[in-house]
């Protein structure tokens, strides 16, 4: 048997020097996690706030419109830090479902690990993951809007805030508000009338209205001509929203002329004492497998007074069950004064739903 001294001294020599590159591409302490950069004192545009400059409440992040579907995330943050992230919107239909299946949970659990937009890509989920962290951006930009303090004079509270879904004879209106600086920085509809002529007069008048708002900073704008359901319906939402906002804020309604204006003051007013004033404040719709769930307290006095809710199942069977289940979860939900309550039997999945917006509008809340 031949020996080669020549060959294994290349073998020795190039396993040398592979160890030597390791060696030297390792830096101390650097554990490869995407927190470390997000922490930094030069972390860039993905960072999340850090040092208190962070406001604490449920942000919602804007759609974010992708090739299969939009994308659009909810983050609760407290002491700086996001402590839950959750998928509001995502892809969904044929393969889209497994896709999302897949991805949002993860994509959710590195937002709270890394505390900012700054995560990786889920494999084989490009859009969706690329959708996500820009919608998570979005809404750790409001995060740290809120943070930068209220508006002087108890102005409104910064941060998205979304009105009451306003029921017309077309179909329902909601409206979703930012604020910031005391003023209304954007507004859009999240629900309005469809199908038929009303895909034309919505297409027409929404645009319209949502430039209305943030012009007024107000309820107290002019009907779209060819549209006045839809403008009725999107005044009394957008109403809802901006008591909501002032509600969190401590300050004074928005002027303008929906009935919820007058409801939010109540029989107490001009006591100038900002928790005898009744909020309303609408949780997010949750989506089930039969369809979504949004529930809407009133608080007053530290307590859920009023319990409804503005979305659920509906169609065939599920009639029958949200007729059954839901007067009985809003009762419990005022009961309780929060969102520790039993499960109505045969509406497991309704209310399950019904749980998650009720916890949600109690955060917003602050009960």
């Amino acid at each position: 048997m031949k020996k080669h001294p020549f060959r294994r001294a290349i073998l020795a020599t190039v396993a040398t020097v592979s160890g030597v590159v390791l060696l030297l591409s390792l830096k101390p302490g650097d554990d490869g996690s995407s927190s470390v950069q997000a922490q930094g004192p030069g972390a860039g545009a993905g960072a999340a706030a850090q040092g208190g400059t962070g406001g604490t409440g449920t942000f919602t992040g804007e759609a974010v419109t992708t090739q299969y579907g939009p994308v659009q995330v909810q983050i609760t943050v407290s002491g700086g830090k996001i402590t839950e992230a959750k998928t509001v919107q995502a892809p969904k239909g044929g393969r889209s479902d497994q896709i999302t299946a897949d991805a949002v949970p993860k994509l959710n659990q590195l937002a709270v690990a890394a505390n900012s937009a700054d995560i990786d890509a889920v494999s084989g989920a490009t859009y969706t993951s690329a959708g996500y962290e820009k919608s998570l951006q979005s809404a750790l930009d409001q995060a740290n809007a809120a943070g930068g303090g209220q508006a002087g004079g108890g102005a409104a509270a910064a941060g998205t805030f979304t009105g009451t879904a306003a029921n017309t004879q077309y179909g329902a209106v909601q409206v979703q508000i930012t604020v910031g600086g005391g003023k209304v920085t954007e507004a859009k509809t999240v629900q309005a009338p469809k199908g038929g002529r009303s895909d034309q007069i919505t297409a027409n008048a929404v645009p319209k209205l949502n430039q209305a708002a943030v012009a007024a900073g107000s309820a107290d704008i002019d009907a779209v001509s060819g549209a006045t359901y839809t403008s009725a319906g999107y005044k009394q939402s957008l109403q809802s929203a901006l008591d909501q906002a002032n509600a969190a804020g401590g300050g004074q309604a928005a002027a303008g002329d929906s009935s919820g204006n007058a409801a939010g003051n109540g029989s107490g007013g001009g006591t100038g004492n900002a928790e005898a004033v009744a909020k309303t404040v609408t949780g997010t719709a949750v989506n089930t497998q039969y369809g979504a769930v949004q529930v809407q307290i009133t608080v007053g006095g530290g307590k859920v007074t009023e319990a409804k809710t503005v979305q659920a199942p509906k169609g065939g069977r599920s009639d029958q069950i949200t007729a059954n289940a839901v007067p009985k979860l809003n009762q419990a939900a005022v009961a309780a004064g929060s969102a520790d309550i039993d499960a109505v039997s045969g509406a497991t999945y309704t209310s399950a739903g019904y749980k998650q917006s009720l916890q949600s509008a109690l955060d917003e809340a602050g009960v």
